[in-house]
């Protein structure tokens, strides 16, 4: 768990993220947690079936690389949105990490504050030495998370923007 001003940081086991899929609020009831308004967009149940649940029941692997972060509001005590790396760093050092505000809660820095307290978080694992990660063209808001924690854009594809951190050279500021 990760504890910002504002947020708590969890990562789910397992069985939460069964619940967390269900989207019936059981897992909000687990966490004892206000019901929180969210969907779950294609891509996401997609990713659940084909890497993340597979990857979290694979006790071979370390499922804090590879399950889904869920973003607390301390002082709503609700869910506000997830991020998550994609798998355990590399050869080279490097891990991906991908995120999402929920609706509601978009516009209030609450991500800027989470993706933050991950970066502190992955400074002190070993073997990390960059965050990489990908934002649509589109997507202010996305970019601007990035850029407030210190991330610098490294290249573009037709529809992407390309990012990274290197976790060596920041500071500990949360």
């Amino acid at each position: 768990m990760i504890e910002t001003k504002r947020l708590i940081i969890k990562p789910l086991t397992y069985k939460q993220l069964e619940k967390y899929i269900k989207n019936d609020n059981s897992l909000e009831l687990e966490l004892n947690l206000n019901e929180t308004s969210r969907s779950i967009s294609p891509e996401l149940k997609e990713a659940f079936e084909q890497t993340i649940l597979p990857n979290v029941a694979d006790t071979s692997k370390n499922y804090l690389f590879s399950t889904l972060w869920t973003i607390i509001s301390k002082e709503d005590n609700k869910m506000v949105g997830d991020l998550c790396f994609v798998g355990a760093p590399n050869a080279d050092g490097e891990i991906e990490i991908g995120y999402g505000t929920y609706e509601t809660f978009t516009g209030l820095g609450f991500m800027t504050e989470a993706v933050g307290g991950m970066i502190s978080w992955a400074k002190k694992q070993q073997g990390i030495r960059t965050i990489v990660a990908d934002t649509e063209k589109q997507n202010i808001a996305s970019f601007r998370v990035l850029d407030k924690n210190g991330f610098v854009k490294t290249g573009e594809t037709e529809t992407l923007l390309k990012w990274k951190l290197s976790v060596e050279s920041i500071e500990n500021e949360i």
